[in-house]
């Protein structure tokens, strides 16, 4: 069952001003489009800003195809209410539920809407991140292990989920990004390919560059954070032409983990040391210490070690700013050892 969950918050007040309110954003929700014998859910969510308390008495849909979920005590200060239209015939639908309360004298009326197809699928596994009517595989593009002088290609798998034609394109660019869309015009129902291409002669410093990019439906389309694309490159320094036998007097860097496992448990802020030491022969230079997300700290107590020297990395992860962030929460190194120009350290945060 394909589930559209819509957030409807504060708008019109049910009941009267001395009676328990109850709040709701607006009462009917457009599903779209499901497939035949293929339920859609619509959910409901509500407020009750009074103090006294209250029940749902009573629940009527229009029909036997539509099934209604509600909570049977005492409502809470949050609820939901769940309409689900069994897809047993095709076309258009509208369906309405009369509900009934202890503080209400009239009943109060949600509907659904949307539309059966004989010949459905569900995009949401092929295309999980939505941007509009535009469905996309991924939400974002990383290039990684980039060497000067490399072109590297990503993809967009875009598909159009809407009901007229769009010319996706890719907004905000920088110059060592190119991107072109295959084919040009997406008509409804149909998928196509964004392909990014790096240029990284363009890029200039080693390690860790971010960007983002936006994609629009049409040229011209307003840049905001629900269309944001985030981009990160990493580009190593060249080791090329060391030997083996200059690579038995290189720094060589050894780190007591490379994944920090974090459970909150309850507390906004979790820390964690890993500990970083050269069993080299020559001096080992951390070049960069970069973050890929927000949600971390870290401080370096040394980025300069001396063979047999050690130094300790201290990471601070911070909860809620962890749970805005689109990608994966990575710190990244870049260092002089030719066997580990790049180490990065994963953060897995629960």
């Amino acid at each position: 069952m394909r589930n559209i969950i819509l957030s409807l918050l504060l708008a019109s007040a049910i009941g009267s001003a001395s009676a328990q309110k109850l709040t709701i954003e607006k009462t009917t929700i457009d599903v779209g489009k499901t497939g035949y014998q293929q339920p859609i859910t619509a959910v409901f969510e509500f407020r009750n800003k009074g103090h006294r308390k209250v029940k749902i008495e009573a629940v009527r849909p229009d029909c036997n195809c539509t099934k209604v979920d509600y909570p049977k005590g005492d409502l809470g200060e949050r609820f939901e209410i769940r309409m689900t239209y069994d897809a047993r015939q095709l076309g258009h639908f509208d369906k309405q539920c009369a509900i009934l309360t202890s503080n209400m004298k009239k009943p109060l009326y949600l509907r659904m809407k949307g539309v059966v197809l004989a010949e459905y699928q569900d995009l949401s596994k092929n295309y999980p991140i939505e941007m509009g009517d535009l469905l996309l595989n991924r939400s974002d593009l990383e290039f990684d292990d980039i060497n000067r002088g490399d072109q590297k290609v990503q993809t967009l798998n875009i598909y159009n989920s809407g009901n007229q034609t769009y010319q996706p394109n890719l907004m905000h660019l920088p110059d060592y990004l190119t991107a072109v869309m295959v084919p040009e015009r997406l008509a409804p129902g149909h998928a196509g390919t964004m392909t990014v291409t790096l240029n990284s002669t363009k890029i200039h410093d080693y390690g860790l560059t971010q960007t983002s990019v936006y994609l629009a439906g049409n040229p011209g389309d307003k840049v905001s954070a629900d269309n944001e694309i985030p981009v990160s490159t990493v580009l190593l320094p060249s080791f090329v032409g060391v030997t083996a036998a200059q690579k038995q007097y290189a720094p060589k860097m050894l780190l007591s983990k490379k994944q920090v496992d974090i459970l909150f448990a309850g507390k906004s802020k979790k820390k964690d040391v890993i500990e970083i030491s050269n069993q080299g022969r020559t001096e080992l230079n951390i070049s960069s210490l970069q973050l890929f997300t927000g949600g971390l700290q870290v401080s370096l107590g040394q980025s300069r070690l001396k063979p047999g020297e050690s130094t300790k990395l201290k990471i601070t992860a911070i909860r809620d700013d962890l749970k805005k962030v689109r990608t994966r929460p990575r710190i990244l190194m870049i260092t002089n050892d030719p066997d580990q120009p790049k180490v990065t350290i994963t953060i897995n945060a629960k």
